[in-house]
């Protein structure tokens, strides 16, 4: 299946907000430096979204934010 990736950009807030996954009623958020915070599931610890604090288009903070998805595929 393919993933559905959500997109809500604020401007008059300077945030963007990004979720590979639906957002949870239980969700945990975490600082990982440069105002990028990671969005979590609080029962299972998995990754589904990220914010992105002060920003503004072509932000030079996505060249550092990598995220992947689904399972590694082997190479034979």
């Amino acid at each position: 299946p393919v993933a559905q990736v959500r997109i809500h950009y604020e401007p008059e807030l300077e945030l963007l907000t990004v979720f590979w996954q639906p957002p949870r009623k239980q969700q945990i958020v975490t600082e990982l430096g440069d105002g990028v915070l990671l969005i979590k599931d609080a029962e299972t610890g998995e990754p589904i979204g990220m914010e992105l604090l002060s920003y503004r288009p072509n932000d030079d903070r996505f060249d550092s934010v990598s995220v992947e998805m689904g399972r590694p595929t082997a190479v034979t």
